[in-house]
């Protein structure tokens, strides 16, 4: 069956950027793929909001400000617990960049994230502190938005976070599943359940484009 997004609708689209992509330094598996499956989604959408990871090169996130740490371990923060990652998606550098082959002319917003050096940002509409908001909200209310479709990376980290976050926001959420991908199996179908379970509906691409991945 398929489904033709409204004026009500938008397209958000997490963190499609070179870092994130093979050769980036947290780079996700295929992350490439998906984008060419996003551009034709963008077609079918009045309503575009892109999000991009945008560090200061010393942010609390990164394995490197921490003394014998390393990637992916754990720290616990001013606000709870931070896993480490590679320093990536520096300001004003080609891994915080977007894929070049992303389509950007269509989004009216960007939404810049992870920018304060004391607080990681993984969902769209909230920083990991869970009380600072991004004023995505407040954007998509005020343009009538009551449905939201997500696309991007990583499915099982940014892309998990914004979704749930939508949900608790009364967003109508939809994930696109085959417009995502994620960092490992198992936390991506940890991922999936976490947000079914919230209320998400899950759909492939087709059921908007008609076009097979």
């Amino acid at each position: 069956m398929r489904l033709s997004p409204s004026d009500t609708d938008a397209l958000l689209v997490i963190d499609v950027q070179n870092d994130f992509c093979p050769g980036g330094a947290l780079a996700v598996d295929e992350a490439h793929d998906i984008v060419p499956i996003i551009n034709r989604l963008q077609a079918h959408f009045a309503n575009v909001v892109l999000t991009q990871d945008w560090h200061p090169e010393r942010h609390t996130s990164f394995a490197s400000q921490h003394a014998k740490k390393d990637p992916f371990d754990n720290v616990t923060v001013a606000y709870g617990d931070q896993t480490l990652w590679p320093d990536h998606c520096v300001q004003g550098t080609t891994g915080a960049d977007f894929h070049p082959e992303l389509n950007r002319h269509q989004a009216q917003l960007v939404i810049r994230k992870g920018f304060r050096t004391a607080v990681d940002s993984y969902s769209a509409f909230f920083e990991n502190d869970r009380t600072t908001p991004t004023g995505l909200t407040g954007y998509l209310r005020e343009r009538g938005i009551d449905r939201v479709f997500l696309t991007g990376l990583a499915t099982d980290v940014c892309v998990r976070f914004s979704a749930l976050d939508a949900r608790n926001q009364g967003f109508d959420t939809v994930l696109v599943v085959d417009a995502c991908r994620g960092l490992g199996d198992d936390s991506v179908n940890d991922a999936l359940t976490a947000m079914k379970e919230a209320g998400v509906r899950v759909i492939e691409a087709f059921a908007i484009t008609g076009l097979a991945a």
